[in-house]
């Protein structure tokens, strides 16, 4: 009778034991001096520095990558979608006013190249050293029979921090404060599926570098500008933030204001990419459905005083990153208006 292993039956304990080795060195490359273990343990660890605080909250966030990943397998370019994991997850807790502090990934597979794997982790970690956190962590799942060939699936968890005083909730948004849109670096990480149901497979191949331009990371300049307000004198002029993804501008924005105001866009306040207009020509899709589904090359909105938008503006545009005013906040029943 023929012996059966663990192997045979899919699953390579060396192979991933071998893996893990191999991506000690990259990861390390992304450690703050808080983390106290090298990856590969039951458990990571990272030294909090309380005397930095004075009245600390955590925050977390968990997310994918999503289909953005078929086009990924579609043209055999594996080492930007791991960015995409990690700023869908640090941009969210962004929006808190939370610095990331580590993350830790899950990849699941059920038979992907070692090659292709390193080069997801080298993504993962470069999202991370750009957002300022630790991959100290997280799960290699090979699993037979979960997924065709060698497709795989990425998803994330980010934990940071914030001083309780300083955190931004929306609650403070008021009428006549004003909207102001960060640039995006493209479609960023969501609206694939629709993406991929307008272009041909020979157009996804060719527009396949556009395509997967990693979603851009706003964590150091954002978190910059708000060190400007951290001592609370003068007040913080910024009331609220909302990372453009899943939803788009009418669920995002919505999700933080109070329940007596609007938001007003002006979609003619920037001029959209090109991808977006292709996008919406090619599959004769209505413009509200177009700004439901994908950021039009607004990446994330900050929503502050009209008094320092334009200081704001000028602070952001230091650290290399584009924004405008797009709108603004008006009496109403917590629902996003784009005219």
């Amino acid at each position: 009778m023929r012996r059966l292993t663990y192997k045979k039956s899919g699953v390579d304990i060396a192979g991933a034991s071998a893996f893990k080795s191999k991506i000690k060195g990259i990861v390390r490359k992304s450690f703050r001096k808080e983390v106290l273990t090298d990856i590969g343990g039951f458990g990571s660890f990272f030294k909090l520095d309380k005397g930095k605080y004075k009245n600390p909250v955590l925050a977390s966030s968990s997310d994918g990558v999503g289909t953005k990943l078929k086009i990924a397998e579609l043209v055999n370019k594996h080492d930007t979608v791991g960015i995409d994991a990690v700023a869908m997850n640090v941009n969210d807790i962004l929006c808190t006013g939370a610095e990331p502090l580590f993350f830790l990934d899950y990849i699941a597979h059920s038979k992907v190249k070692e090659n292709v794997l390193i080069d997801i982790v080298k993504g993962i970690n470069q999202g991370c050293i750009e957002a300022g956190c630790s991959l100290i962590g997280g799960e290699t799942a090979q699993m037979p029979g979960m997924y065709k060939g060698e497709e795989y699936d990425i998803a994330g968890f980010c934990v940071g921090i914030v001083e309780k005083k300083n955190i931004i909730d929306g609650s403070k948004i008021e009428p006549k404060d004003l909207v102001i849109g960060l640039e995006s670096s493209g479609l960023h990480s969501n609206g694939y599926s629709l993406v991929r149901k307008v272009l041909s497979k020979k157009e996804l191949k060719r527009m396949g570098k556009e395509l997967l331009t990693p979603t851009r990371i706003y964590v150091r300049p954002v978190l910059s500008l708000l060190a400007n307000w951290q001592t609370g004198k003068p007040a913080n002029p910024i009331t609220g933030i909302a990372n453009i993804t899943g939803g788009a501008f009418y669920d995002k924005i919505a999700r933080i204001l109070p329940s007596n105001v609007d938001v007003r866009i002006d979609k003619n306040s920037w001029i959209v990419p090109k991808i977006f207009r292709l996008i919406a020509n090619k599959g004769n899709i209505e413009d509200k459905e177009m700004y439901h589904t994908l950021n039009m090359g607004i990446g994330m909105v900050v929503i502050a005083r009209r008094q320092s938008a334009n200081t704001i503006i000028a602070k952001l545009a230091g650290y290399g990153l584009k924004s405008r005013v797009i709108g603004e906040v008006i009496k109403g029943r917590k629902s996003v208006q784009i005219t």
